[in-house]
């Protein structure tokens, strides 16, 4: 049985049970199986000065773009390549991201470095919907009616943290966690950081961190004080 998915024991488990009562018509005392603990593993974590090298190793504009953006705003892969114009508020410096991981929309603070970033990325295909449309060049990308894949990215970052030569295992998901990581560090409260991540339950957040009390500030400052500290080539691109 050592060999056996819990999917597979629950099936066999299934199998016997219906041999027993509706072939041999005998009561079935059921046994609970108890599943084994899932294994949880702590997120893999970039310093900010991993993250500053490597977005100044990014050669291409858009992966720079996108990864800052993943970054400076915590977001999920999904979330930073399915961003439209629409869904950029440059009056309230916000985002509003829509159907989520649970169905849910959320709204994020946009730091004033990203909202530059992307603008000027923007600016070399201007596509009329998407901020990150797939596409090799700039009439491909106008023309497109599809976000930038998910793929191009993972590689992009795999060959960035290879040429950075960071001995971790990291995808553009572990900017996220870094984000989190990074804010908790600069003293923000755990629950703005929930909020701003769209974290349903709390433990989810609590992972980044073993500290009991933080500050509590205001979240905008923090996340424009730690993106600007940021010595990027970028912003002269």
């Amino acid at each position: 049985m050592e060999s056996h998915s819990w999917s597979t024991v629950k099936t066999d488990r299934n199998g016997l049970q219906f041999f027993w009562k509706h072939v041999l018509g005998k009561h079935w005392d059921f046994v609970e199986i108890i599943k084994p603990p899932t294994v949880k593993r702590l997120p893999v974590i970039l310093t900010p000065a991993e993250v500053e090298r490597l977005l100044n190793t990014v050669r291409k504009l858009r992966y720079y773009t996108i990864l800052l953006t993943l970054y400076s705003m915590g977001l999920r892969l999904a979330e930073g390549l399915n961003l439209t114009i629409a869904d950029i508020d440059s009056e309230l410096m916000r985002v509003h991201l829509r159907n989520c991981k649970g169905g849910k929309d959320r709204y994020v603070d946009l730091p004033s470095r990203t909202l530059k970033a992307l603008r000027r990325y923007w600016a070399t295909h201007r596509n009329p919907k998407f901020l990150f449309p797939e596409g090799q060049s700039a009439q491909q990308r106008h023309r497109a009616t599809q976000p930038m894949s998910r793929s191009c990215t993972q590689k992009a970052m795999r060959q960035l943290v290879e040429e950075c030569r960071i001995n971790k295992k990291v995808s553009p998901h572990s900017l996220r966690h870094s984000f989190a990581t990074h804010l908790l560090e600069q003293g923000l409260s755990l629950r703005a950081i929930q909020t701003l991540l769209g974290h349903m339950c709390p433990k989810t957040t609590a992972i980044h961190t073993q500290l009991t009390e933080t500050a509590q500030l205001n979240t905008r400052k923090v996340m424009n004080h730690l993106i600007n500290e940021l010595k990027l080539k970028g912003d002269d691109q």
